[in-house]
């Protein structure tokens, strides 16, 4: 818990990067003095590198303009993260009552994924090749910290949390 609360404070001081975009669509980054590409914004991304996207002439934040193009290209090329129906159903919740709820659910699961992908990785970081087997033979409620239970239950903490917000918005009491 102390080691999360010094990643977030160091978060917040942390100088946050300007890339400039530009009328022709280039974009360009302050902190190298270099133009780059949207493969290199996510590069910063994948780094954890903290950003914003401004645009040039008005000053807006297109930071999640950006994000949602480099999106779009890793949706186009390869393996699809999102199938059609999600998406159709992700659609379907803009403008709709449920708009907030679903939003902080599903920005708390992938939340709770991307925790659950680091603790698996600190948890194997000193797992040379010759481990690997043993490790892996093993069954995924052994696994150290039962990382997958963590996720279902906080899973689920989401979803009850969720639950009880549509009933207090509603009315129901439980």
């Amino acid at each position: 818990m102390q080691h999360e609360q010094a990643g977030q404070e160091a978060e917040r001081t942390e100088e946050v990067r300007v890339i400039k975009k530009y009328p022709n669509r280039r974009l360009y980054d302050t902190a190298t003095s270099t133009y780059i590409t949207l493969a290199d914004v996510r590069a910063l991304v994948l780094g954890g590198t903290h950003f914003v996207v401004r645009d040039v002439k008005t000053g807006d934040d297109l930071t999640r303009s950006i994000l949602l193009q480099i999106i779009l290209e890793q949706e186009s090329g390869g393996m699809p993260f999102f199938s059609e129906r999600m998406l159709a159903d992700i659609i379907r919740f803009y403008g709709h009552s449920m708009q907030g709820f679903m939003g902080n659910y599903l920005e708390q699961s992938v939340q709770a994924i991307a925790d659950l992908q680091r603790q698996m990785a600190d948890q194997t970081k000193g797992l040379t090749p010759e481990m690997w087997p043993p490790f892996m033979g093993v069954q995924a409620p052994l696994l150290p910290g039962a990382a997958i239970g963590g996720y279902l239950e906080q899973s689920q903490k989401a979803f009850n949390q969720l639950q009880q917000q549509m009933l207090d918005a509603l009315g129901v009491k439980r």
